[in-house]
C-alpha cells in the first residue's frame, strides 16, 4: 500500500519507483528525493530526480510543493558533484506539449555531451 507520508499515486510508475515494487538504478536517495539512471539515456549521464512526494507537474504545484522541489534542484547539484561532473544541464518538462510523459515532477540531469541550445 502506498504510504500518505508521500502522497504516493497507485497509478504512477515513479511512484511504485519509490514505493520498491519497481527496480530502478539509484544513483541518490533522501528523506524527500530518489535518483535513478533513465532507462532510455539521451546522454551518457542521464539520471532522473524527483521529489518521493507525487506531485503532478510543475503547473500543479502549490506553495506547500516549494520545499521539496528546492531539494531536487539541491540533490541534483549533490549528485552533479559527487560524479566529478562540473558541465551539466537540469530540465524538466512540463505537459505532453513539452515531452512530459510521466506525469510525477522529475528533473532530468544530462552531462556527458555537449548541450545545445535552444534544445529541441
Amino acid at each position: 500500500m502506498f504510504s500518505e507520508v508521500f502522497r504516493l499515486s497507485s497509478d504512477c510508475i515513479f511512484c511504485k519507483i519509490v514505493a520498491g515494487e519497481i527496480p530502478s538504478k539509484e544513483v541518490y536517495e533522501d528523506e524527500d528525493v530518489l535518483a535513478f539512471e533513465d532507462l532510455h539515456p539521451v546522454a551518457p549521464t542521464h539520471v532522473l530526480v524527483i521529489p518521493k512526494r507525487h506531485i503532478d507537474s510543475v503547473s500543479t504545484a502549490t506553495d506547500a510543493d516549494a520545499g521539496v522541489l528546492g531539494k531536487v534542484q539541491v540533490a541534483a547539484a549533490k549528485i552533479a558533484a559527487d560524479q566529478g561532473l562540473k558541465d551539466f544541464r537540469v530540465v524538466t518538462n512540463n505537459g505532453r506539449g513539452a515531452g512530459q510523459s510521466v506525469f510525477h515532477v522529475h528533473y532530468h540531469l544530462l552531462a556527458g555531451r555537449r548541450m545545445n541550445w535552444p534544445p529541441g
